[in-house]
């Protein structure tokens, strides 16, 4: 199908929209009212460049006539050139969305190879991304924070509440590399540690049916930095999905029935994400075009501390500023991702 055939039939189906929502009853008009504010950004983007392509040609008529042509040829070449990228921004709209994207997120960090230098790195990671948070308006809360000795940590588990968190953020999901100097290094060699982060879209109930008699239920003294309650009560809740096999466990809060709940939460957004591979793998066996499969295992990005650098290795992209990032400042790298992505997205849909 054209590219006008695909705005025409976008357009009608807004008008279907907006004609039945005036009979709709009570039960679909929820449904109805989220479609067209769907809908709507298109169609104003389709108004925009459908008006700028009447008045390129207005303006290209114009051109043959001596005494107008001086006031038409900066207008003509001014609209021409802004076409492309209008046409490029409704091909981005009209690709098949993630469902997910709109929705929060549960972000997991673990150290992985390195010791202590890793669970320090995974403990400066995580705050990082509260920065981030912080700085798009998103609410960070803390699910489960288990520290280490020396200030890091040995997992720590987030629940990020905003619209877009998982479009923003899903990219994330890999090894991150550090590179540096340890404080207790005397001789000053570098070191090479690895954390595993992973992004969660949030999941709600209705989105994954988890029978009780699956779930096997534990409560635990908690251990670890926490407060006087650690060896007092059995506050702690392990979790272990016997079907999958996934085990969640939370030692956060005072509460038993707090820790069962947050742990219920990203119990369900791991399922969700497991079934939203297994569909992705039906869907297509070959994941090449996409900036990054999701993998835990696969090493994403590179923080050289001793050269100031971030580099992400599945784009190409370095920057030296790495003291910025460090406090937050993943702009730059979400939006190129972001971009790679895109253009694969758009590249494949010519294919």
């Amino acid at each position: 199908m054209s590219l006008p055939q695909k705005l025409d039939r976008l357009l009608s189906r807004a008008d279907e929209v907006r004609h039945a929502l005036n009979t709709a009853d009570g039960a679909q008009v929820g449904a109805l009212s989220k479609e067209l504010s769907e809908l709507e950004p298109m169609v104003a983007k389709v108004s925009a460049y459908r008006a700028a392509e009447k008045a390129r040609d207005e303006a290209e008529a114009m051109l043959a006539d001596p005494e107008m042509r001086e006031l038409a040829e900066a207008e003509y070449y001014e609209l021409r050139d802004s076409l492309p990228q209008l046409e490029r921004e409704i091909r981005l709209m009209l690709l098949p969305r993630d469902a997910a994207d709109s929705r929060s997120a549960i972000l997991e960090i673990r150290p992985a190879a390195g010791g202590d230098e890793a669970a320090l790195f995974a403990a400066e990671l995580f705050g990082a991304y509260q920065r981030y948070a912080a700085t798009q308006g998103w609410r960070f809360e803390i699910l489960d924070y288990d520290a280490s000795d020396l200030g890091g940590v040995k997992g720590a588990t987030a629940g990020i509440e905003g619209r877009g968190v998982f479009a923003k953020l899903k990219f994330e999901s890999g090894v991150h590399r550090v590179q540096r100097v340890p404080a207790t290094e005397t001789q000053g060699r570098i070191h090479t540690s690895t954390v595993t982060v992973a992004v969660l879209p949030e999941a709600e109930e209705v989105d994954v049916h988890i029978n009780e008699g699956d779930l096997r239920i534990d409560t635990y003294r908690a251990s670890g930095a926490g407060g006087q309650h650690v060896n007092k009560t059995d506050s702690a809740v392990r979790i272990t999905h016997i079907p999958s096999g996934v085990v969640v466990a939370m030692q956060e809060e005072k509460s038993q029935h707090k820790n069962k709940a947050k742990a219920m939460k990203v119990l369900r957004a791991r399922l969700y994400e497991a079934e939203r591979a297994r569909l992705a793998g039906v869907r297509s066996a070959d994941r090449k075009g996409q900036v990054g499969t999701g993998d835990r295992s696969e090493r994403i990005r590179t923080y050289n501390f001793p050269q100031g650098r971030v580099t992400d290795h599945r784009i190409g992209l370095t920057l030296h500023k790495i003291d910025r990032v460090m406090l937050g400042e993943f702009e730059d790298i979400i939006g190129a991702l972001t971009a790679e992505d895109e253009a694969a997205r758009l590249a494949a849909e010519g294919e």
